[in-house]
């Protein structure tokens, strides 16, 4: 019978999955390198807001498959992070924000008329994830953002070097997500490592690590089809 991974060796196979992360993807890579057309990167933001949009709805899934109260009252802070405590506030506003500094309008990103059909099928299957798989196995995909700081101070540097033609007011998303994403990995390390003791669930974890994974990748991928060199 295969024993079940110590702490340490479980966190490194889950760490292990940044070799599989979106940063890899060549559509990334010429956005890191101030390759992409202004078109392009319109298109991005436009599907990436699809993603944006659908973060409370996957976290609002857990918490309703969570049936503890400490869980639920520290994640229900990614809802108001993204959603905001008012009106005018959050990430979805931050991102409609950078939509407006690329030159898109708030109406056309709203109404989702540039979301291309591999985007809308991968984010609603992470939603339907969410919401169908044990809460736990849903937090373990979350944990994509064990390599997102580094990623969002990358993509930071490179919008400011490379798109100086962007308002610099329209990338508070990536500044703020630069303190969020840290906090929220490791609250989500924290559940996932105490709650998958057996071989199984940690195999589960880092199966639903992956999923995410080819979902932000088939994302990328979609995009990259639909706004070609």
């Amino acid at each position: 019978m295969t024993a079940a991974l110590a702490a340490d060796e479980f966190v490194a196979s889950l760490r292990a999955q940044s070799e599989r992360y979106h940063s890899l993807h060549p559509f990334h890579r010429r956005m890191n390198e101030g390759s992409l057309r202004p078109e392009q990167l319109r298109g991005w933001v436009a599907n990436r807001f699809y993603y944006q949009a659908n973060i409370p709805r996957k976290d609002s899934a857990i918490l309703s498959n969570c049936p503890l109260p400490h869980v639920r009252r520290r994640w229900i802070r990614r809802i108001v992070d993204h959603d905001g405590a008012a009106e005018g506030e959050g990430g979805i506003e931050a991102w409609l924000r950078l939509a407006e500094a690329v030159g898109l309008t708030r109406e056309e990103v709203l109404d989702e008329r540039h979301v291309v059909p591999g985007v809308r099928f991968a984010v609603d299957a992470y939603v339907t994830f969410a919401r169908t798989r044990p809460w736990v196995e849903a937090v373990a995909s979350s944990l994509t953002e064990l390599f997102a700081p580094d990623l969002m101070a990358q993509r930071l540097a490179a919008f400011e070097k490379h798109y100086t033609w962007i308002d610099p007011s329209g990338l508070a998303y990536f500044r703020a997500r630069l303190t969020q994403a840290p906090r929220d990995a490791e609250h989500a390390l924290e559940i996932v490592t105490e709650h998958c003791r057996t071989p199984a669930e940690q195999a589960a974890a880092v199966a639903a690590l992956a999923f995410k994974n080819d979902v932000l990748w088939s994302v990328l991928d979609a995009i990259d089809r639909a706004y070609p060199d």
